[in-house]
């Protein structure tokens, strides 16, 4: 059974794999150019191919890309449920806000006509 905290968690780590403008480049041509080593993806970007390993890596770990040993290949793909799932995070965090403002705002609505007195 997942938990909101579970959920919370995965979320986390997508938001943080995505902070880096890096890892977004790299997600985003495997998702486009389809499985790609990482000597594929530094062809294509001004770091070396140590450092796409590294931020491969971190991609791994919260679930955006997967593994696929092909000879002595190791050719990467993407796996975008985790940012499906971080994206139903966002709209539930973003609707429980609104209701709270809702509920604040119908509030403060009351007091300015006198229909609540605590």
């Amino acid at each position: 059974m997942t938990t909101a905290r579970d959920a919370e968690a995965r979320a986390a780590a997508v938001f943080e794999a995505l902070a880096d403008p890096t890892r977004r480049a790299v997600l985003r041509d495997v998702a486009e150019q389809g499985p790609r080593t990482a000597t594929q993806l530094a062809a294509d970007l001004p770091v070396s191919r140590q450092a796409v390993a590294k931020h491969l890596a971190v991609l791994r770990s919260a679930g955006l890309v997967a593994p696929a040993r092909a000879g002595r290949e190791t050719r990467f793909t993407a796996t975008l449920a985790p940012l499906a799932e971080a994206g139903r995070w966002l709209d539930r965090t973003g609707q429980a806000w609104e209701d709270r403002l809702a509920r604040l705002e119908a509030r403060a609505r009351r007091r300015e006509t006198g229909g609540d007195q605590g």
